[in-house]
């Protein structure tokens, strides 16, 4: 069983940066996917980023590509998403998440544990 809790949101001008946090419980974190999704308004949930052990293989769906930087530390249970060069498009929910799933998963169906998510706003 894991439990997951997302901070670090908020409101930011476009062009500006967050850090989004995830604190994870459970001593089998590091063998969980770890991933950052995210749900705007009237949107479907979308993979942001994914990463798989100790950061050996990271994802990003191609709109975050060079702005966003997903990282884990697994000695103290945490993932993280580093947002820079933020767009207005970039408004959602994001929510952590964490599969037991083999490779690298990608569809929120393959996450079986997620926060209760924290909302990030860009205003243009």
């Amino acid at each position: 069983q894991v439990q997951l809790v997302e901070s670090g949101g908020g409101l930011v001008q476009a062009g500006g940066s967050l850090r989004l946090s995830c604190a994870a419980s459970g001593r089998t974190f590091s063998y969980y996917a770890m991933a950052w999704f995210r749900q705007a308004p009237g949107k479907e949930r979308e993979s942001v980023a994914t990463v798989i052990g100790s950061n050996e293989r990271t994802y990003y769906t191609d709109s975050v590509k060079g702005r966003f930087t997903i990282s884990r530390d697994n000695a103290k249970n945490a993932v993280n998403l580093q947002m820079n060069s933020l767009k207005p498009e970039d408004t959602a929910v994001y929510y952590c998440a964490a599969s037991m799933i083999r490779g690298l998963p990608t569809k929120s169906n393959e996450y079986a544990y997620w926060g209760q998510g924290t909302q990030v706003t860009v205003s243009s």
